[in-house]
């Protein structure tokens, strides 16, 4: 069937069309014709051809061998870069991630029948004719998430591919097809020889997902959380997750989640044993700090100025989630336009100043302690920031003596 390309993908024709010039086959294949066919953001185009790696490499200027063992290349092309991957049939996963070895072949549909689910097993080509040998299609309209070929056999190659359709239930609002979910059930256990990064790359696009309440059920039904770090020790944080629960977008905002749920479990621990980024944890720790002030102390002023701007969005799901109540970005973000000041270098006086104020004194923590004090009294709005006021409260608040 043809049909009025994307301008992605009529960008993308033209490399298409220059493999073709050399008498091989191309092809856009996988997510991005899976996307395409269900009106969804197009995210990277990728491309399967007939051409091997050492022919993509002599006909096209600027490469980068990213995974030449696998066949893949990346092309930049017209200022965009592509995966293009040449026809394979893959050996044995020993490693459960890669294949031991693959075999470069020459159709489109031999090479289809290596990939995980039907709707990720077909191709388009620069027409737009579909080339759908697993009836992927059928699937995406019937809305169900299937395997290519036998189930058990998909899944240990990659257990991966688990976490990666329990994300697709969640992302599309899909079912999963009955004996995919059995194999899923049973391979649950092999998600514990999976490197912990790669479940948090699955875990965090899981629980971003439009329809996560769809892909909780599946979650908890095939038994995942036995094998995921710390929750398989601790298995009563799945069960007083709220119910409400909404899309989450970033893995930062699920661990903030989780340890105000079971405060008993640092954000430390969680990026520990996750393997989480410093910058992971460093958010979780402010959305949990801010979730923390708001059980005390409500939405103030203090609070929104500790909260980043982009992290607005996610306190405000946690609230109602945890909370049951409704915090709009706006009210946020009006709170923060009417903040006195953004950081502490925005405060009328230094510590320079401070030393001048109080000359037999020398450097020491004393000056830090001041401008804290200082830096909430006028982010409270309960003292104005200026010079002459601030030097005022210091006089009648002077530092301790040690």
């Amino acid at each position: 069937m043809l049909m009025r390309l994307p301008h992605q993908f009529r960008q993308a024709s033209a490399l298409l069309d220059h493999i073709e010039t050399y008498d091989h086959q191309a092809y856009f294949v996988g997510g991005c014709v899976r996307d395409l066919l269900l009106n969804r953001h197009i995210g990277d185009i990728d491309i399967a051809t007939s051409a091997t790696p050492d022919v993509i490499q002599q006909i096209f200027s600027k490469i980068i061998p990213v995974g030449l063992e696998h066949g893949t290349v990346i092309v930049r092309y017209q200022h965009q870069s592509y995966e293009v991957t040449t026809f394979r049939l893959d050996g044995d996963y020993s490693d459960q991630r890669h294949p031991d070895a693959v075999q470069f072949v020459q159709t489109i549909n031999q090479d289809l029948k290596r990939r995980d689910f039907t709707i990720n097993a077909m191709a388009m080509d620069k027409n737009g004719n579909i080339i759908d040998p697993f009836n992927g299609r059928e699937d995406l309209q019937k809305g169900i998430i299937r395997t290519v070929g036998n189930g058990h056999d998909r899944l240990i190659e990659d257990p991966l591919r688990i976490m990666r359709a329990l994300r697709f239930s969640s992302q599309l609002g899909f079912k999963i097809e009955d004996e995919t979910l059995r194999a899923m059930s049973g391979l649950s256990d092999e998600i514990e020889t999976i490197a912990v990064e790669r479940i948090v790359q699955e875990a965090a696009k899981f629980f971003a997902g439009a329809y996560v309440k769809t892909g909780m059920l599946y979650f908890e039904s095939i038994g995942i959380t036995n094998h995921l770090p710390i929750l398989k020790d601790h298995p009563h944080i799945m069960e007083q997750i709220p119910k409400q629960i909404k899309p989450l977008k970033s893995f930062a905002t699920v661990i903030a989640m989780f340890h105000v749920t079971e405060p008993g479990i640092s954000i430390h621990q969680w990026a520990k044993q996750w393997k989480c980024s410093n910058k992971i944890k460093h958010e979780a720790s402010v959305l949990s700090q801010a979730l923390q002030h708001y059980q005390h102390d409500g939405l103030d002023r203090w609070l929104v100025y500790h909260l980043p701007a982009n992290r607005y969005s996610d306190f405000a799901t946690l609230v109602y989630m945890l909370f049951a109540d409704v915090i709009s970005e706006e009210s946020i973000q009006k709170i923060a336009t009417a903040l006195p000041i953004y950081s502490k270098q925005d405060l009328a006086i230094n510590g320079t100043e401070l030393r001048r104020l109080f000359p037999d004194r020398g450097a020491g923590p004393w000056i830090g302690d001041i401008l804290d004090q200082i830096e909430k009294q006028v982010v409270s709005g309960r003292l104005d920031n200026k010079k002459n006021m601030l030097k005022e409260w210091i006089k009648w608040n002077p530092p301790v003596t040690d």
